[in-house]
């Protein structure tokens, strides 16, 4: 699976954003996909997951009810709706699958080139 993010940008505070991923690869539908977000100077951290199915969802705790993580599987694509972004969540984003549900981490060693989101004001 090979994937490429986008729909990043410039916002103010309290203002949404909707991430895509795009991906390829006949195996796609049937991994687990994650968002994840990464700052200068530090770790890339988890974001968001879905199932491959796409019937559980889970969130990092800072993101919960403000972040919504979607699939279709029949366009190979993923999506991030971002509402209520603070600058904090200002950062690179990228997706990638997710080995089993409920885990915090990438399954694939690569990572596509991401999508930078800036929350300012």
């Amino acid at each position: 699976v090979q994937v490429s993010e986008s729909g990043g940008g410039l916002v103010q505070p309290g203002e949404s954003l909707n991430l895509s991923c795009a991906a390829s690869g006949r195996t796609f539908s049937t991994n687990h996909l994650g968002w994840f977000r990464q700052v200068p100077g530090k770790a890339r951290e988890f974001v968001a997951g879905i199932s491959w199915k796409g019937e559980k969802t889970w969130y990092a705790e800072v993101v919960k009810e403000r972040f919504t993580i979607s699939r279709d599987n029949d366009k190979n694509a993923a999506f991030l709706q971002m509402n209520s972004l603070k600058p904090e969540g200002t950062g690179l984003y990228y997706c990638n699958t997710i080995p089993w549900v409920g885990a915090r981490s990438n399954g694939l060693p690569s990572w596509g080139q991401g999508t930078q989101v800036t929350v300012s004001s």
